[in-house]
């Protein structure tokens, strides 16, 4: 298969639905050539050569955690490999080798090669299985020293907890995913704390009562050393905005540190100051902030952002979303920084329609204005007629 063609046939494999389990990611991490870089073991792969790895899972800040880690790690001369979900443009994004994405032809190449390898399984692997051994095989074809592996939906059941880590990542739990992951904050501790492992080093964020209780009772059954990260960092600058991405960043030295890899101040400070994590509170000129906050923490902590950005001015909101998220969360959290809605038809079967929007936004907040428009583009434009400086785009997630 050319690149186009393997990620038709990857695109294809999303009728098979979201499927958590281990089975058949480590079915299919076993038919794989390892080329003597990993091993299967009772409790998942497991790392032959001396690699370090550093399993992020949370419900928000896994990425920008994840990013940090990378960023300092690559200051400090190591070769990485940073696996994280979903992508923004490109599927090439989620794979990255000492920050370069995944190239087209190894994506063809790889795709090919599990495709012939999975043709008649059933059942078969899901698209974030695939793509998750992709990943695994890539890095292992480069040689990385550290894996940063983002976990895609919870943790006790997401592919990449079939991985062997050297590190556990867990950033604020809230709500999100609830069909699958539980619809209390303790049944979603639940999953995410999955990703503790016997005796392997555990690094937190600041968590909900019910969220810190279960997260120190896995810790305490595992016999792995728990440590929770409450103060953010301030030493050096960090390129991320907002308060709460210095807690982030003191999350992702603590993870290096408890991972026993060799970085210095130096390789902190550059790697701070150099990290780049696309919508995440991106300013994109003078008139566009873009953020994908697509959960209601998210959409807290994006308004807290801006808020600290921008003090009392407020926000023309480019707002569109998934049909299963929760939407009357999000626009409770975003309206104290809005003063219009434009709301986007944006393609996808997930998506929730405009006029659909409309009509939460009209019984959460009437006075609120809200305009629809047929296109991305054209409520850019509708925004820019505001002749405001600022204008927010919500990322559909």
């Amino acid at each position: 298969m050319n690149y186009r063609g393997a990620l038709a046939w990857l695109y294809a494999t999303q009728r098979f639905g979201i499927k958590l389990g281990l089975e058949s990611i480590r079915r299919l991490l076993a038919a794989l050539p390892r080329n003597g870089d990993f091993q299967i073991a009772a409790g998942g792969l497991e790392a032959a050569a001396p690699r370090k790895i550093i399993h992020v899972a949370g419900t928000n800040g896994k990425g920008s955690v994840c990013a940090m880690i990378d960023a300092i790690a690559r200051a400090a001369g190591l070769r990485t490999g940073l696996f994280t979900s979903p992508h923004l443009i490109s599927f090439r994004e989620r794979i990255r080798v000492n920050g370069e994405m995944i190239s087209e032809d190894e994506v063809a190449r790889g795709l090919t090669e599990i495709r012939e390898r999975i043709r008649n399984w059933d059942p078969h692997p899901t698209f974030f299985e695939i793509a998750t051994a992709l990943a695994l095989q890539h890095f292992q074809k480069t040689r990385c020293e550290i894996l940063v592996l983002e976990t895609g939906m919870g943790g006790r059941l997401d592919a990449t907890n079939a991985v062997q880590s050297s590190v556990s990542v867990i950033t604020p739990i809230d709500f999100d995913h609830e069909k699958w992951l539980g619809y209390s904050i303790g049944e979603i501790a639940k999953e995410k704390a999955g990703i503790i492992k016997p005796r392997i080093p555990i690094v937190s964020a600041p968590q909900r009562p019910e969220a810190e209780v279960i997260i120190r009772h896995r810790a305490e059954k595992c016999h792995a050393p728990l440590q929770f990260v409450n103060d953010p960092w301030t030493k050096t600058e960090v390129a991320l905005d907002g308060e709460h991405q210095k807690i982030n960043a003191a999350i992702a030295i603590n993870a290096l540190k408890a991972a026993s890899l060799p970085f210095s101040d130096n390789a902190i400070a550059h790697g701070l100051a150099s990290v780049e994590w696309p919508a995440r509170f991106q300013i994109w000129n003078e008139r566009i902030v873009i953020d994908g906050a697509h959960n209601p923490a998210g959409a807290r902590i994006l308004a807290q952002t801006w808020r600290e950005q921008f003090d009392n001015e407020r926000a023309t909101i480019l707002f569109a979303i998934l049909r299963d998220k929760n939407a009357a969360a999000i626009i409770q959290a975003l309206r104290p920084i809005g003063s219009k809605f434009v709301l986007p038809q944006i393609r996808g079967e997930r998506a929730l329609p405009p006029h659909e929007l409309a009509e939460v936004i009209s019984s959460i907040t009437p006075s609120l204005p809200y305009s629809i428009a047929p296109s991305v583009a054209e409520a850019i434009s509708l925004a820019f007629l505001r002749g405001k400086p600022n204008a927010l785009e919500e990322c559909a997630q």
